[in-house]
């Protein structure tokens, strides 16, 4: 697995699934998939339909978790709020836990954050700086885990990243030092980065 060409950039560390998987010098390391992901694969379905989910629901298999989208409903919002308590449940049965996003649930793994994931991260490299980008409602753990580094004498900055034709997650604009256009908003923050330390 290349990740887009990034086993090719020395020092680059991938750190996926909210922690569970890390991409380093080419090699991806992780533990077994959890069981409960098998199960709720094949009962999700049925879940969903005996829910009542509306036309343009879908749910999306990331290998380790699967995530319920309802962004292509005629009113995503309300799609939301009706899956919410069998998502729940099915999580509850699988034990598995409901992650919530931008009109999105996802079941994933127990145990296992964005905050967790880089906290263990700087500790190991010894970080004496963070940036941290979040677009949705799971990297709020991240955002936690900056602003406590912070108080421990660690810089850091955390930027929103929003959407681009939508208003970004409320809860990450607020708590952000940034908040920047989309993806792309970024990219232009880190190439600026990179060229002020080049400058120095």
């Amino acid at each position: 697995m290349e990740y887009g060409g990034l086993g090719e950039v020395p020092g680059v560390v991938v750190l996926g699934h909210y922690g569970a998987e890390r991409f380093e010098d080419g090699e991806l390391t992780a533990p077994p998939v959890h069981p409960g992901v098998a199960g709720v694969r094949g009962a999700l379905p049925d879940a969903l339909a005996a829910a009542g989910a509306p036309e343009g629901t879908w749910v999306e298999d990331k290998g380790r978790s699967l995530a319920v989208h309802t962004r292509r409903t005629a009113a995503p919002e309300e799609a939301l709020e009706l899956l919410r308590a069998p998502v729940d449940a099915l999580a509850a049965e699988y034990g598995l836990v409901v992650e919530p996003g931008r009109l999105v649930l996802e079941l994933r793994p127990p145990g296992v954050d964005k905050g967790a994931a880089l906290t263990g991260f700087l500790r190991e490299r010894g970080a004496r700086s963070v940036l941290y980008a979040g677009d949705d409602l799971g990297d709020l753990a991240a955002f936690a885990a900056v602003e406590k580094l912070r108080d421990e004498g660690v810089a850091g900055v955390l930027v929103c990243s929003g959407a681009v034709g939508d208003a970004p997650v409320k809860e990450l604009a607020d708590r952000a030092d940034l908040v920047v256009a989309g993806p792309a908003g970024v990219v232009e923050l880190l190439v600026r980065l990179g060229e002020a330390v080049r400058e120095r």
